[in-house]
C-alpha cells in the first residue's frame, strides 16, 4: 500500500511513543551487559551509554520486529546488541581519527587513552556477541559476523584513502556501504529474524535498511560542513580535517579548478584550516552545488526505502518505518 505525502507517516514523537517502553528495556539491558570485571571497561561503557545519541539502530530493530507482530525479549536483546556494536565502532573510530569530542563531550580516548579504549571497544564487541548467542540462532550469528567483517574492511579501506584527494563517488559509496549502510541494514534484518520472518521478508527489510543507511550517511556528511557545532556535537569540518573527502566535496571537485584542488589538498596536508579558512571550503562546495547535489542523492535512497516499505500491510509500525525515512533527510544533526 502506498502513501500520500501528508498525514500517513508518523512524526518523530509518535515513532518514539510506539517503542518507548521497549527502548527503556534496551537501555537497561545495555547497562546490565556493559559491566565488566575490569573497572575501566565498565566506566567507559557507562560513559558511552550516558552520552545519549539518536538510538536509530535499536529503534529500527524494534520497529522491524513490531512490523511483523513481535514485541518480546528477542527484539529488545537484538536492539541492545546492535547498539553495543555501534558503540564499539565509535570508540575505535575516535581512536583512529584522534577525535577530541563526541556528542558534545570529550571523546573516550581523550579521557582514558588510546590503548585502554581500543581494548574496551574489543570487549564491547565480544560482549555484544555473547548476548546475541542467547538467541541460539546460527543465522543471527552469521549476520553479525559478516557485518563486523564488513565494517572492519570499511575502516581499513578508509585508512588507505585518508588524505587522498582523488576519491571518486564510487570509492565513497563503497565506504558508506561497508561502514554505515551494512549496520543499518543488519538492524532491520535482525528485527525480521527474531520476529520469525521468512527469507524474502528479511531481504526486503534489509534492503529498506540499506537504502536508509546510505541516505543517513550522505546527510551526515552534508551536516559535517553545514550544521552548528553545538548541535552537531563535534567541530564542523571534522571530516576534511581528518583527511576524509566526502560526497559534497567530491561533487565540488568534479567541476572545480586546479586552484580549488590545490586549496583542498592544502587542508588535507595540514590537517587543519590554518592556511585555508573553513569558510573558503564552504564557499567552494556551495559554488558547485555540492550540498544540494548530495542531499538530492540522499533523497533517491530514501525514496527507494519508502517504496519498499509501501509494499508492507499498513500498520502503525509501517507508518513509523516510513516516517523514519523523512526524519533522516530532514534532520539537522
Amino acid at each position: 500500500m502506498g502513501f500520500g505525502r501528508l498525514g500517513q507517516s508518523l512524526t518523530a514523537r509518535e515513532i518514539l511513543d510506539l517503542v518507548r517502553d521497549d527502548l527503556e528495556r534496551v537501555e537497561r539491558e545495555i547497562g546490565l551487559e556493559s559491566v565488566a570485571s575490569v573497572e575501566a571497561v565498565t566506566t567507559i561503557n557507562r560513559y558511552l551509554q550516558s552520552g545519549g545519541g539518536k538510538r536509530l539502530r535499536p529503534i529500527l530493530v524494534l520497529l522491524s520486529a513490531g512490523l511483523l507482530g513481535e514485541r518480546g525479549e528477542g527484539p529488545v536483546r537484538m536492539a541492545a546488541v546492535v547498539e553495543m556494536i555501534h558503540a564499539a565502532t565509535l570508540v575505535h573510530d575516535d581512536v583512529i581519527d584522534t577525535a577530541q569530542t563526541r556528542r558534545g563531550r570529550p571523546s573516550s580516548n581523550t579521557i582514558w587513552g588510546n590503548h585502554t579504549c581500543v581494548l574496551a571497544g574489543d570487549w564491547l564487541y565480544m560482549q555484544a556477541f555473547q548476548v546475541a548467542l542467547r538467541e541460539r540462532s546460527f543465522r543471527v550469528l552469521d549476520l553479525l559476523i559478516s557485518l563486523t567483517q564488513m565494517m572492519v574492511e570499511g575502516e581499513l579501506l578508509q585508512l588507505e584513502r585518508i588524505g587522498r584527494i582523488d576519491i571518486s563517488e564510487a570509492d565513497y559509496m563503497e565506504l558508506v556501504d561497508r561502514k554505515t549502510a551494512s549496520l543499518i541494514s543488519a538492524c532491520s534484518r535482525l528485527g525480521a529474524l527474531v520476529a520469525g520472518g521468512d527469507e524474502k521478508i528479511e531481504g526486503r527489510l534489509g534492503d529498506y535498511g540499506w537504502n536508509l543507511g546510505i541516505a543517513f550517511q550522505l546527510v551526515d556528511d552534508v551536516l559535517d560542513f553545514t550544521a552548528r557545532e553545538n548541535v552537531l556535537g563535534k567541530p564542523v569540518g571534522s571530516d576534511l580535517r581528518e583527511g576524509k573527502v566526502t560526497l559534497p566535496l567530491i561533487y565540488a571537485l568534479q567541476d572545480g579548478s586546479p586552484a580549488d584542488r590545490e586549496m583542498v589538498a592544502r587542508v588535507l596536508s595540514d590537517g587543519s584550516y590554518d592556511r585555508v579558512p573553513f569558510r573558503d571550503i564552504l564557499a567552494l562546495i556551495e559554488r558547485h552545488d555540492g550540498f544540494t547535489r548530495a542531499r538530492m542523492r540522499a533523497r533517491t535512497f530514501t525514496e527507494k526505502a519508502r517504496v519498499i516499505m509501501g509494499g508492507f500491510p499498513e500498520s502503525a509500525f509501517q507508518r513509523a518505518l516510513y516516517g523514519v525515512t523523512e526524519l533522516i533527510t530532514d534532520r539537522d544533526h
